[in-house]
């Protein structure tokens, strides 16, 4: 296969019909390589279609592109379609792998070296290509900046194929972060199911189940399992509320009910986030619950930020932090970005250098 930045100048209808496998990969030499380690994010990849404009999103995205800020590889596994939402979508990706600014590293060549130094860790995509068409969802930002979203049905995303490629990919994974959404569809739902349990288990192996509840897109049996594959879950006040009554777990407040979670799906961390109310996060091995009140800063939208919380979170656990430490540059992290507007600012560097 040719080089992805020579298929990249060739243009994106070129590089669709020469990769005609089911999926491609950018910057796929860094797969080549086998004692790197991946950070994964799987699921959906969309256009929110916002009252401004389309702006690219979804949950798996916005948490690998953050991991990738901290220093580590990370992968986006989704899909798109044969359309033109599908193509620009991949161009934004591929633009925002070649042109992330990781420090010290300027001027990419072709090649993705930069003139005198070795391309760093980074954001990479491992796509699928679909006959469905690429997914969107509609989305409205309410007075203070909280989104209210409306997915379509029948998206690319639905539909992700699993492939050798993934098998490998997993293989090699040390965290992988995945939610509930992708999973309303046979097929998606079989190949994310597959990928979590392809990564290999053991102490620092972190199988992290954001749950983002949305719609009508969930069952009992969907949750269930999810929950029965991850050892870290996040979850926010609503949809601990609506996960107590699926389980008919009784407590007298949110802190019973999180370690009841805890001990009936055996898992290492739970992260409780509610709001501006502050955030909580559980360990197992008897460790005191970790508490942060949430940042008061200006809201641009808050789409986005709990993605980087997981992500920040996730890549101090790697990097080796402590989880009260780990805590600490989730919520500073996600705060940043809702100060900003969209789900992918670049973080400042003081966020981003996180040092064990």
């Amino acid at each position: 296969m040719a080089s992805p930045f020579i298929l990249l100048r060739l243009g994106i209808a070129n590089r669709f019909a020469l990769l005609s496998a089911s999926t491609y990969i950018y910057r796929k030499n860094v797969f080549v390589d086998m004692e790197k380690e991946f950070v994964v994010g799987i699921g959906e990849l969309l256009w929110d279609m916002l009252p401004g404009g389309r702006r690219l999103g979804g949950a798996p995205a916005n948490f690998a592109y953050h991991v990738s800020q901290f220093g580590l590889e990370s992968v986006l596994v989704s899909a798109v379609g044969r359309d033109e939402a599908g193509e620009a979508a991949v161009r934004e990706l591929v633009e925002t792998m070649s042109a992330y600014p990781l420090p010290g590293c300027t001027g990419l060549t072709d090649s993705g070296v930069s003139k005198g130094q070795r391309l760093g860790p980074g954001f990479n995509i491992l796509i699928g290509m679909t006959d469905f068409p690429t997914g969107t969802v509609g989305v409205e930002l309410d007075a203070d900046g909280v989104p209210r979203y409306d997915i379509r049905m029948q998206a690319a995303w639905d539909n992700i194929p699993w492939t050798s490629a993934l098998r490998q990919l997993a293989s090699r994974t040390r965290a992988v972060c995945f939610g509930t959404l992708a999973r309303r569809s046979p097929v998606s739902c079989r190949t994310v199911s597959r990928f979590v349990d392809a990564v290999p288990a053991g102490e620092g192996q972190w199988r992290i189940l954001d749950i983002n509840l949305r719609q009508h897109f969930y069952t009992r049996d969907v949750v269930m399992d999810a929950l029965r594959q991850c050892n870290i879950l996040k979850i926010n006040e609503e949809e601990l509320t609506v996960l107590s009554g699926m389980l008919s777990l009784t407590g007298v407040d949110s802190t019973e009910l999180c370690r009841r979670l805890m001990h009936q799906f055996d898992l290492k961390i739970l992260i409780l986030t509610c709001g501006v109310q502050g955030s909580y996060v559980f360990a197992s091995g008897g460790e005191d619950v970790s508490f942060l009140d949430t940042p008061k800063v200006k809201v641009a939208d808050t789409v986005g930020a709990g993605d980087s919380f997981t992500a920040a979170f996730a890549s101090a656990l790697i990097r080796g932090l402590s989880i009260q430490e780990a805590h600490r540059l989730a919520v500073n992290v996600s705060a940043y970005v809702c100060s900003c507007e969209g789900a992918m600012p670049v973080l400042p560097e003081g966020l981003r250098a996180v040092r064990h």
